[in-house]
């Protein structure tokens, strides 16, 4: 995660990547992406894109892109700006 968050220069900001290696956090939140064709090519699940607003360790919004309407750019921080 460390790489990734490098590569996306958010060093030093209010932005922090966490990484689920055990996928409890993606069970937990209903986010498991177990589709066959994902299966086919992967080989185990993964976890739908997803983005969150968390303040104060309290969930201020949740998009799941594929759900609702929503696409990937839903999840984009311009989008996710809009609920802070």
């Amino acid at each position: 995660m460390e790489g990734w968050a490098k590569d996306q220069g958010i060093g030093g900001s209010h932005v922090t990547f966490y990484a689920d290696t055990s996928s409890k956090l993606t069970e937990a939140m209903g986010l498991v992406l177990d589709a066959e064709p994902v299966m086919e090519k992967l080989g185990n699940p993964r976890c739908k894109r997803f983005a969150l607003v968390v303040a104060d360790g309290v969930v201020k919004a949740k998009v799941v892109a594929g759900a609702n309407e929503c696409g990937d750019e839903d999840t984009f921080v311009e989008a996710m700006l809009a609920h802070c």
